[in-house]
């Protein structure tokens, strides 16, 4: 059996869940609903499909910019 713990939400999220979930079908609950959001965000930086901020081409970018501005 799973054993579960509380987590609070502010009042203000918990109701924008509740008008959204009330538009879909396949969650009871808020519970049910941050449970799979949750899971799906955990996986996906468990299996590290979560880009990098930046390419290094964005560095390069960056620095030329920053180059060009005088600050490098």
């Amino acid at each position: 059996m799973t054993k579960y713990t509380t987590v609070s939400l502010p009042v203000t999220l918990h109701k924008r869940v509740e008008r959204l979930i009330a538009e879909k079908e396949g969650f009871k609950s808020v519970s049910d609903y941050v449970t799979y959001v949750l899971r799906e965000v955990v996986a996906m930086h468990e299996t590290e499909k979560t880009p990098a901020p930046f390419t290094s081409k964005d560095v390069e970018v960056i620095k030329s910019r920053l180059k060009a501005l005088g600050y490098i």
